[in-house]
């Protein structure tokens, strides 16, 4: 993991990858809590039985928004920002699910610091995260994350 001490050590990180996650396993007991979560029960998730005859993959798959949703734990997995107040979310931009996850797959995020901008009191950074499936080139996810940070 990285520790940067403050905004103004951060800043020297732009345009720099930060760090390659650890694999996370995606279950199917992932995806019917995230299913139970957001109301998002389509067959290809959650029906077992009917994906192995249906689907293309002959299994489930994750949500798109699944994969999204483990931005922030694995951007805490490659980076610790010290001496600011706090953090916050600040949402994502141009995010595209290029690939499917195929459940029983490992993925993990290349995270790399791609913007910043000053803002009142602190700092906007904008994290591109490259999601990869375990033994595939392609992407199956990329999204840029914004973060406020606060000194």
């Amino acid at each position: 993991m990285l520790v940067i001490n403050g905004l103004e050590e951060l800043k020297t990180y732009h345009e720099k990858e930060l760090g390659v996650t650890e694999w996370e396993v995606i279950t199917q007991e992932m995806i019917n809590k995230f299913a139970e979560a957001t109301g998002d029960h389509q067959w290809i998730h959650v029906d077992v039985e009917r994906a192995k005859k249906e689907s293309p993959f002959r299994t489930t798959i994750a949500h798109g928004f699944l994969t999204l949703s483990l931005l922030p734990k694995l951007l805490n997995e490659v980076l610790d920002v010290q001496g600011v107040k706090f953090g916050l979310n600040y949402g994502t931009d141009k995010v595209r699910f290029m690939s499917p996850v195929i459940t029983g797959s490992k993925i993990r995020a290349k995270i790399v610091f791609s913007a910043y901008k000053e803002v009142d009191g602190g700092l906007q950074a904008t994290f591109t995260a490259t999601f990869e499936r375990e033994g595939q080139e392609k992407p199956v996810c990329v999204a840029e994350s914004l973060m406020r940070f606060f000194a």
